[in-house]
């Protein structure tokens, strides 16, 4: 599975499709700025909402869903990117953070 840390990923920019595998209250408490959050409970059926023709960078809390996510979606043919360490390392490394609901 490929994978990458939360600092090479901030070197990627704002153009980086990240996606957030936690629940809607998770996202909500602190998110990375533009960070799609699709549930991995939900994620088999939201591909469709997903960029099929470049990388979808996938974190969690810390790394365990996300893990589960990027195969999943490795599996269904995409290029999936398991981010190390999640928001907990992405927080931890001085990154910078949202608060509330997707689109707040």
């Amino acid at each position: 599975m490929n994978s990458i840390s939360v600092d090479d990923l901030a070197a990627l920019g704002v153009d980086a499709a990240i996606v957030d595998v936690r629940e809607a209250d998770e996202y909500a408490e602190a998110r990375v700025p533009g960070a799609k959050n699709v549930p991995l409970s939900r994620l088999a059926e939201s591909t469709g909402d997903l960029p099929p023709h470049r990388p979808v960078y996938v974190m969690c809390a810390s790394g365990g869903r996300s893990a589960q996510a990027a195969a999943f979606l490795a599996a269904q043919g995409f290029d999936a990117v398991n981010v190390l360490g999640g928001i907990s390392e992405w927080h931890r490394s001085g990154h910078p953070v949202a608060f509330g609901p997707q689109g707040a």
